[in-house]
């Protein structure tokens, strides 16, 4: 018979009993929802607004465009908003980047200057909106910072978050080609100044959705998410910020695939292992300190490129998974995922599948409805100590710092994963229908030829509209900006959020603020060699 094993290779049994969960203490390994580990969720109502937070992933084109993306997912009841930036906003490139000219605006929104950022988000309402972002944590945090200022709301309202990838974004997709030393440093002084200047601001989310497509399972992305967790934190308490001061803004964006129960339990285990590291290694005392805010975005690696219209059903169940696991935001990765970021059609697929769930299934009137199976706490227990043993056993090895800047992690972690998952689907080990089974003739996946051909084409045009904005700005203001922050940079101490702050206010570019910040750390100042700094300095 053939051997029961989850995606991530734990053995499960045909049938679980009340002995597959001795040494079970109910307070300590399990207690009511919002006590104390907090395996069965934050709140003991589950959610105080009454639902989970439903947005959808956003962004391609201009600005405007993604402008015009947001406003029609809150017209048809999104209750946030998730913007990514494309891979030459996410890689710190300008436009006008000899590389970056076929991917603007192709898989996300192409973003480098204020006054992109004012377009993005003109008109929406501040007050109200919770807005997450993939993209720079210091670009955002400026821009979202001097537009409030612009329009007078006070930045200590506003709400929303930005990723925190220092450890492994020069390994599988957020490449900002730069220094370990460099990034944990922006980390650190974006989240310091977040805690005392928006202090609402999840400034502090960690991403473990990104690494884990590169196709780790869900032991190894929750691993690496505690070691660069754990490591940020102690980087913080290093400076001298009160752990209580910073802990109760720290979220953590997971992935959801389609081992369902698994992944409840990886959500359980990982609220658990947070309670516990919080309290009891890094003595916070305050319990939003203790108490993880978990958010998720649907697998894309799920979803597959052959009849497209399955994935939608994925999508359904993977956000279902998450409601019962009681995480507190969802994002359905789109039915288009395999071509291009979502289009009006799949966005409101997605959304429309969250308020399914939430309004005609009734699985959100009972808090934790799984709590107490003997499946999912027995699997509950097998996740968190694999976490821990994985977290324990790499940390061993040395300082994960140096690991991340000797490429540890990429040729031992992520590299092994790709190669893993593209074996398990070659060889039907893991299904995928569609593609390994019940496969159809391409002519016959009609969605298929409706959904390819509508792929992004790139803005070139955003190409000399950002030369023209380079050649209109005070010059002299803005070789000013950036001088003043190379100075900084260039020394161990000040916090580089505000004369990053002042550079954008000037109206330098996000690639020209990075090429500064190389330069500070001895590297050249665009990572290809291709282009020269702006001014001399």
């Amino acid at each position: 018979m053939q051997e029961r094993l989850s995606q991530s290779q734990i053995p499960l049994k045909q049938v679980y009993k009340p002995g597959d969960i001795t040494g079970f203490d109910y307070e300590q390994d399990l207690n009511d929802p919002g006590s104390f580990p907090y395996t069965r969720g934050r709140h003991e109502n589950l959610y105080p607004g009454g639902v989970w937070i439903q947005r959808e992933l956003s962004g391609e084109g201009e600005p405007s465009r993604t402008n015009e993306q947001f406003k029609y997912l809150i017209e048809k009841g999104a209750l946030g908003l998730d913007v990514i930036g494309d891979t030459p906003t996410l890689a710190g490139l300008d436009p006008d980047h000899p590389f970056a000219a076929k991917a603007i605006g192709t898989q996300g929104v192409s973003l480098c200057c204020f006054d992109d950022f004012r377009e993005l988000y003109r008109d929406l309402p501040l007050e109200s909106l919770s807005l997450s972002h993939s993209l720079s944590p210091q670009s955002v945090m400026s821009c979202l910072y001097l537009y409030a200022r612009e329009q007078g709301f006070d930045p200590a309202k506003l709400r929303g978050s930005v990723i925190q990838a220092p450890f492994y974004n020069e390994d599988c997709g957020y490449a900002v080609h730069m220094p370990f030393k460099l990034r944990l440093r922006l980390s650190a002084d974006s989240i310091e100044f977040a805690t005392k200047v928006m202090p609402k601001f999840h400034a502090f989310v960690e991403d473990t959705y990104y690494i884990s497509e590169a196709g780790l399972d869900s032991v190894e992305e929750m691993a690496l998410g505690f070691i660069e967790m754990r490591y940020l934190v102690r980087e913080l308490l290093r400076r001298g910020l009160p752990v209580d001061s910073f802990a109760p803004r720290i979220a953590i964006l997971l992935n959801c695939r389609m081992d369902f129960f698994e992944e409840i339990a990886k959500v359980r285990a990982t609220r658990r292992l947070f309670a516990r590291m919080m309290r009891d290694e890094f003595g916070a005392k305050d319990r939003r300190s203790q108490a993880a805010v978990i958010t998720c975005h649907t697998s894309g690696l799920t979803l597959t490129a052959q009849q497209p219209f399955n994935n939608i059903v994925r999508g359904a169940i993977e956000a279902l998974a998450m409601v019962l696991a009681g995480v507190q935001a969802i994002e359905i990765s789109a039915f288009d995922e395999a071509y291009r970021t979502p289009s009006p059609e799949s966005h409101l697929v997605s959304l429309r599948s969250q308020q399914v769930i939430h309004m005609e299934t009734n699985v959100t009137k009972v808090v934790d409805p799984l709590g107490g199976s003997y499946y999912i706490e027995a699997l509950t227990d097998e996740m968190e100590r694999r976490i821990q043993e994985m977290v324990e056993k790499i940390e061993g090895l040395g300082d994960p710092a140096k690991l991340s800047e000797d490429g540890w992690f990429k040729r031992n972690i992520f590299d092994h994963a790709m190669q893993r998952y593209a074996q398990q689907i070659r060889e039907g080990k893991l299904l995928k229908v569609g593609v390994n089974i019940f496969p159809i003739p391409e002519e016959q996946d009609t969605l298929l030829k409706e959904v390819a051909e509508r792929k992004m084409e790139p803005c070139f045009g955003r190409i000399e509209k950002i030369r023209r904005y380079k050649q209109g700005r005070v010059q002299e203001r803005v070789k000013t900006a950036l001088k003043a922050l190379l100075e900084q940079a260039g020394v161990e101490g000040p916090n580089l959020m505000d004369p990053i702050i002042e550079a954008t206010r000037s109206g330098a570019t996000t690639g020209e603020i990075g090429g500064v910040l190389r330069l500070a750390y001895g590297l050249k100042y665009d990572p290809f060699g291709l282009i020269e700094p702006p001014f001399t300095f």
